[in-house]
């Protein structure tokens, strides 16, 4: 009668002091329809279009087959696999710490007194089911399993990074292609330019110092040959080292025109960033921070421990039997925090603050993430603009080249003209190659501040 009312009073102690331990954590994580900007958002017109992959931000065939070999080999997206993974196994540690561990610890004694020799034996089944405090063992389950989802977001945006990082450097290695191109085009052409002056200069048609001031000029262009030559020995070890492989050529396009992905034009979802790893990764973060703080209040609650044995013996308070007999035992115990000297309300408001300032900070990782889609899209857009102004601006310089390099054939126009000349169209073909760079640049930015297109 009396173990009944017992039983009873612990299962109403559990079930009263359990309420609201349980409680699931429910995300509030919309993201306001402004968080891009009005401009941005002026150009959304339709449904929330799908998030494309990251093969459709980067078309270049031999780009997707390196970003391919780097998904594969690169060491820093490899050890965020193994974080997840590590992960997964205390997951599973949490999961199973609510079950009772069970030991078989036989003993045996063999005692001689007075000629006589008495043996006893033990072979005990031990049980132990240590509940905690009640609720926490289901809070750190959770918790553990919010830290896991961290781990996964954390690999996605290594992942995102080590794609943005291999197609920026890809694109550089083009634009150091296009600039050696240019170089050596210039070379040529200022080559021919020195040739003649030094004809006109046997001639005694111009003097010695203009000589010297084209062989100047195409001496800076040699040097900046070679430079190019090293950049792009450099930038090739760069995306060696992303690859994990040995240092080599890189095989590679010619450097091409400049398409803006389809999302871009169509218009983003504010909606769309919610894919976006640090977002999830704020959320889950916040979501770890609840259950703590659910298992910060645990432990205000009486926790309750069971332990028991069973098995056979032949030593019963002190007399020995043959055969053993069956030894069986249980002990129940509950135990209620009266007086910790502050530390159970002190881990209590810690982890409400701690829960507190993880809301901050999704906010502003909100704020941030709407602030980098907005400049993406902008430059994307800048640089296709200026395209068209640039390729110009090229065709009228070389155009006034031609023309003053043949007044100068006739003696209408002097060295220092055609230096200018020279100059002028060196600078603004460069200037187009750095603006297709910017374009990819700007392109690279959008497949990041989208959340690096996780498909």
């Amino acid at each position: 009668m009396k173990r009944n009312i017992l039983l009873t009073l612990a299962v109403a102690i559990f079930l009263l002091s359990s309420c609201g331990l349980y409680n699931k954590y429910e995300s509030n994580t919309q993201i306001p329809t402004d968080v891009i900007g009005i401009g941005t958002a002026d150009n959304y017109t339709g449904n929330v279009p799908a998030m494309p992959s990251w093969r459709e931000f980067f078309i270049d065939p031999k780009l997707q087959r390196l970003i391919d070999t780097a998904l594969v080999r690169n060491t820093d997206l490899n050890s965020a696999r193994i974080a997840v993974e590590q992960s997964e196994a205390s997951l599973r540690i949490a999961k199973k710490a609510i079950l009772p561990s069970l030991n078989l610890s036989p003993s045996g004694t063999i005692a001689n007194f007075n000629s006589a020799t008495s043996k006893t034996y033990n072979v005990p089944l031990q049980i132990n089911w240590d509940f905690g405090q009640i609720g926490s063992y289901t809070n750190k389950k959770r918790a553990a399993n919010a830290v896991l989802l961290q781990t996964q977001a954390r690999e996605e945006a290594v992942r995102a990074n080590l794609i943005s990082a291999v197609a920026q450097q890809y694109c550089l290695l083009q634009l150091l292609d296009r600039q050696l191109e240019i170089l050596i085009l210039t070379d040529s052409l200022w080559g021919a330019s020195l040739e003649a002056q030094k004809v006109l200069w046997d001639n005694g048609k111009v003097y010695s110092t203009a000589v010297n001031q084209l062989e100047s000029s195409c001496l800076n262009v040699k040097t900046q040959i070679v430079d190019a030559r090293r950049n792009i020995q450099s930038m090739e070890n760069s995306i060696c080292r992303l690859l994990a492989i040995t240092p080599q050529h890189i095989d590679r396009n010619r450097w091409g025109s400049y398409i803006m992905p389809q999302i871009a034009k169509e218009g983003i979802s504010a909606q769309m960033l919610t894919l976006r790893p640090d977002i999830r990764l704020a959320d889950y973060a916040m979501e770890e921070a609840f259950y703590n703080m659910q298992t910060a209040r645990s432990a205000f609650f009486p926790g309750i421990s069971l332990s028991g044995t069973a098995g056979w013996t032949n030593s019963a308070g002190g007399a020995i039997v043959n055969p053993g007999k069956i030894l069986s035992s249980i002990v129940g115990s509950l135990t209620q925090p009266i007086f910790a000297r502050g530390q159970l309300k002190g881990n209590l408001e810690i982890a409400k603050l701690k829960q507190e300032d993880l809301r901050n900070r999704y906010v502003q990782t909100v704020i941030e993430a709407g602030n980098q889609v907005n400049e993406a899209i902008a430059d994307c857009q800048a640089a296709r603009e200026k395209h068209g102004y640039y390729h110009r601006q090229v065709e009228v310089l070389h155009d006034a080249y031609n023309g003053t390099h043949e007044l100068m054939d006739n003696g209408k126009a002097n060295y220092l003209e055609v230096l200018t000349a020279q100059e002028s169209l060196l600078s603004a073909q460069l200037n187009e190659a750095m603006n297709m760079y910017d374009a990819a640049q700007a392109v690279i930015e959008l497949y990041i501040a989208l959340g690096g297109a996780t498909r």
